[in-house]
């Protein structure tokens, strides 16, 4: 596809020989092979009659053009020879014959038969005594026939030793970098500074044929973006005929967060249901509920199956939204791009190294942190891809496919469909999600993921926060109901509900005396009955949840003031009829207060609220998730109003600088 795009491109007219006819030239990126080409030419050349006819000859699986026909053409006159070869670094396949081979001033000795052009006479001659077999080796053919100097001289022979029309990368990779310029990409031979047509992956060098082909020609450019990132996609809404059916493999093979917010996330995919599998594969006990609770009231709605499955299509740790963008049928495994947030971690490499591992490729940063969006050619994906189904009946159909010695089971599969000739790609063009961490992911909550404002603070985030908290100072949703006391949106209803379950879950209620061994003094002067943030190991997430949520709002509504929101308490407060339902008058010990109400009124409970006496001034209808603000000492002298009915809950915290 690559190689005829560019070929496209610059107008070159291709003629494909052995189109249709199984390959038998060997596996000659290994071992010596390739005849079977020579004698398909041999065949081709002979419906030619045009003496002055020029013929380009060369691979194509693992080729780009980088110019044109009339910039090649050009280039091979200059040389005042009838056929040009390229020209290698290394010697292949027979060392024994380098002393042969001529010496030039300047350049590359050996011959590269992946690539050469000429005169349809000369080409014929040249090739006019081969009747070898399919699976011998074509470039030790065309190499005797070089270091020959009466057949040299005979059919006019030289070779392109300073890599003005071919450039093989096997051996000379330091030699070749991308060259931008005037909306151009090409590659530079740097040594020899110059510029070749034909770029060439050459026997190991598929991996960087496939980066340089990112871009390579005009793929990819800083002016235009990705130019054919939009070429032969399938909009999913232009369909006339069914979707495609879908297989979703979920794997939870470890504790992971947020599995529930994944499932809610797969129910939000606007793609019929009635065209999508799962199949759903979990080894945690931890996280049977959120799977049974899933299954309970979605299975009918999907086709699903659990158990194990040999065959990753979707993995588990992270959020994606893949179904809703078109699909490219000329792609067979791609990626969403998934990040771990803050970090420079994703679900795909940009190179390997020697050993087959995690190498750094030189556009992987500008890809991940979006400088670069397109489709890029990658050698490793892992997490979450999509296979084209037809992939896994044929070219990856092996058993073994994820196995491959001691490689995990994503760098077998990638390593497999490498070794098969499978291009793997990644796309950045839109968001699709993140990838979770499970790094010191507790197990010991009811609701675990309040503890993720660390590890996952972005999900966090989108969990527990309200969602209309960014919004707070753009569409001024801070009210004033009291002088100097600030109201607005801070927690989710989620939150709010998680924060509740866990205290009644830990359930360890003081008993609202004044006699308290958890403070310091050992003596509550105005006692509640609650449970502090410090006895559920809480305290650090609330911190983290006060420094970055509540800070900044203190310092706008409190100008001049700046918090490290250092907190002496932070509890939640359970106020019910039978049992404490209200608070006395008096003063906070803080700088500032604040308190949250988190259950709803009328629904859960009749009464409450907070009246701030000096003022006369009392807010009677809290809302759930939103949080009040105000000075603690001297000024905001408040009591907590009678609950007449049902359970009401809030968080408080006094903030200290």
């Amino acid at each position: 596809m690559r190689f005829m795009r560019s070929a496209r491109h610059f107008n070159y007219t291709i003629k494909v020989l052995g189109r249709g006819e199984p390959w038998k030239g060997g596996d000659y990126m290994t071992t010596p092979g390739g005849g079977q080409k020579v004698r398909l030419l041999k065949a081709g050349l002979q419906e030619m009659k045009e003496e002055d006819k020029v013929i380009l000859f060369i691979d194509s699986y693992d080729v780009v053009f980088a110019s044109g026909p009339k910039e090649l053409l050009k280039k091979f006159q200059q040389t005042r020879h009838k056929v040009v070869f390229s020209a290698e670094t290394l010697i292949w396949p027979d060392r024994h014959l380098e002393d042969k081979h001529p010496h030039f001033r300047e350049g590359k000795r050996f011959l590269g038969s992946g690539g050469f052009i000429g005169y349809v006479p000369n080409l014929k001659e040249m090739v006019a005594d081969w009747t070898g077999e399919d699976n011998d080796s074509d470039q030790l053919f065309f190499t005797k026939i070089y270091i020959n100097p009466e057949k040299r001289k005979s059919i006019n022979i030289t070779l392109d030793n300073r890599c003005r029309m071919f450039q093989n990368l096997h051996g000379s990779l330091d030699e070749v970098v991308l060259k931008f310029e005037d909306g151009q990409v090409r590659a530079r031979n740097v040594l020899y500074d110059t510029l070749p047509v034909v770029v060439h992956g050459n026997g190991p060098t598929k991996l960087q044929i496939n980066y340089l082909s990112n871009y390579i020609p005009t793929v990819w450019t800083f002016e235009t973006g990705c130019s054919g990132c939009l070429e032969d996609l399938r909009p999913l809404s232009g369909l006339k005929s069914e979707y495609p059916l879908v297989v979703i493999g979920i794997f939870i093979q470890q504790p992971t967060p947020f599995v529930s917010v994944f499932f809610e996330s797969l129910l939000k995919l606007e793609y019929p249901k009635n065209r999508l599998k799962l199949f759903i594969y979990n080894q945690e006990q931890h996280h049977e509920v959120e799977v049974s609770s899933f299954l309970k009231d979605h299975e009918k709605a999907y086709q699903v199956h659990l158990g194990f499955l040999s065959h990753t299509i979707f993995g588990s740790g992270f959020k994606c939204d893949v179904m809703n963008h078109p699909l490219s049928p000329f792609r067979p495994i791609i990626a969403p791009m998934i990040t771990r947030e803050g970090r420079l971690w994703t679900n795909f490499w940009g190179a390997l190294s020697a050993d087959g591992y995690y190498a750094r490729s030189e556009d992987y940063v500008d890809i991940v942190q979006g400088r670069r969006v397109g489709v890029w050619n990658v050698p490793y994906l892992t997490k979450v891809y999509l296979v084209k189904a037809s992939l896994l009946h044929e070219e990856l159909s092996s058993n073994d496919l994820f196995s491959s010695g001691t490689l995990d089971l994503d760098m077998a599969f990638c390593h497999n469909a490498r070794n098969k000739g499978v291009f793997m790609y990644v796309t950045n063009m839109h968001t699709f999600g993140r990838m979770l961490s499970t790094e010191n992911y507790q197990m010991s909550h009811l609701h675990n993921d309040l503890w993720q404002i660390f590890e996952n603070p972005k999900d966090w985030e989108e969990r527990y926060i309200h969602e209309n908290y960014t919004k707070i100072m753009r569409d001024k949703l801070i009210e004033t109901p009291c002088p100097d006391v600030y109201w607005f949106p801070l927690f989710s209803d989620i939150g709010c509900d998680h924060i509740v379950q866990e205290m009644e879950n830990f359930g360890q209620w003081s008993g609202g005396r004044n006699t308290d061994t958890r403070i310091q003094g050992g003596y509550e002067n105005v006692p509640t009955i609650d449970i502090h943030m410090t006895q559920i190991n809480y305290e650090k997430e609330w911190q983290k949840l006060l420094l970055d949520y509540i800070a900044p709002i203190t310092e706008t509504m409190y100008p001049g003031y700046y918090t490290k929101a250092q907190f002496d308490l932070a509890f939640v407060v359970r106020y019910k009829p039978d049992e404490q339902p209200f608070l006395r008058p008096h003063h906070d010990a803080s700088t500032f207060t604040i308190n949250i109400a988190l259950n709803q009124k009328v629904l859960d409970y009749q009464g409450g609220g907070c009246r701030f006496i000096r003022y006369n001034c009392s807010v009677e209808a809290p809302r759930k998730g939103w949080a009040l603000m105000h000075p603690g000492r001297l000024t905001h002298y408040h009591e907590g109003l009678r609950t007449t009915a049902g359970t009401r809950y809030i968080a408080v915290s006094f903030v200290d600088p």
